[in-house]
C-alpha cells in the first residue's frame, strides 16, 4: 500500500511469473501506463520498471530489485501503484474511475444513489449506480445522460428522463421547499 492514496492510482496487479529473471504478467492493467523507468510502488516499497514488454492490454514487466522467478511469485497479487503525476493528463470530460466511485448521483435535487463502479462496455463506459431499495441503474457516460460531474463535491447530476426512468419521489421536506409548479422557475 502507498502512503497517499489520493496521489496514486492502481495500475494493475502482479500476475504469474514470466521467465526466470523476475518478470511477471500484469493483471487488470491500466492500458498505456507502463514503460521502462516508470516509478511504481509494490508491496509497500518504491521501485522502477526495468523492462516492459507484451502489449498495452497484456503487459509483462520486470522491476528493479525483483531478480528471480521466486521473487516475482512472492509479489503475486500485489497492487502496482503509480503516482497520478506520472500518468498522462486527462481531457476536460475524462475522469479516473476511482474518482467517480462513491460519488452521490442525483437528478437535480433528488437523490438517486451512489456510483458503485465504472464499467467499460463496447459502446461506451457506464456508471453502475447502487439505488437503495431498487435495482441498480446503468448510466452511460454521454452528455445527454450526465448533466454535470463534480469530483471535488463527489456529486454526479444525471437526467433520469433521458434514461427512461422517473425520478424518485421527493420527501415532504423537499416538496415543501419547492415553491412552484414543475417546469416553473422559482
Amino acid at each position: 500500500m502507498v502512503a497517499d492514496l489520493a496521489q496514486h492510482l492502481s495500475a494493475g496487479r502482479v500476475g504469474r511469473p514470466h521467465g526466470l529473471d523476475g518478470g511477471f504478467h500484469v493483471t487488470r492493467p491500466r492500458p498505456g501506463v507502463f514503460a521502462a523507468g516508470l516509478a511504481v510502488t509494490v508491496d509497500g516499497r518504491e521501485t522502477t520498471v526495468r523492462r516492459c514488454g507484451g502489449t498495452a492490454e497484456r503487459p509483462v514487466l520486470a522491476l528493479e530489485g525483483v531478480a528471480s522467478r521466486a521473487a516475482a511469485e512472492a509479489l503475486r497479487g500485489a497492487d502496482l501503484w503509480v503516482a497520478r503525476s506520472a500518468l498522462p493528463p486527462l481531457d476536460e470530460d475524462e475522469w479516473w474511475a476511482e474518482d467517480l466511485e462513491g460519488c452521490a448521483v442525483t437528478d437535480g435535487p433528488v437523490a438517486v444513489g451512489t456510483v458503485r463502479r465504472l464499467m467499460g462496455l463496447p459502446a461506451c463506459d457506464v456508471l453502475e449506480v447502487d439505488r437503495p431499495g431498487g435495482p441498480d441503474l446503468l448510466v452511460p457516460l454521454v452528455h445527454d445522460a450526465i448533466r454535470a460531474v463534480d469530483t471535488d463535491a463527489r456529486r454526479i447530476d444525471v437526467d433520469l428522463a433521458f434514461l427512461g426512468e422517473t425520478a424518485p419521489e421527493r420527501d415532504e421536506g423537499e416538496a415543501a421547499g419547492d415553491g412552484g409548479q414543475p417546469g416553473e422557475e422559482a
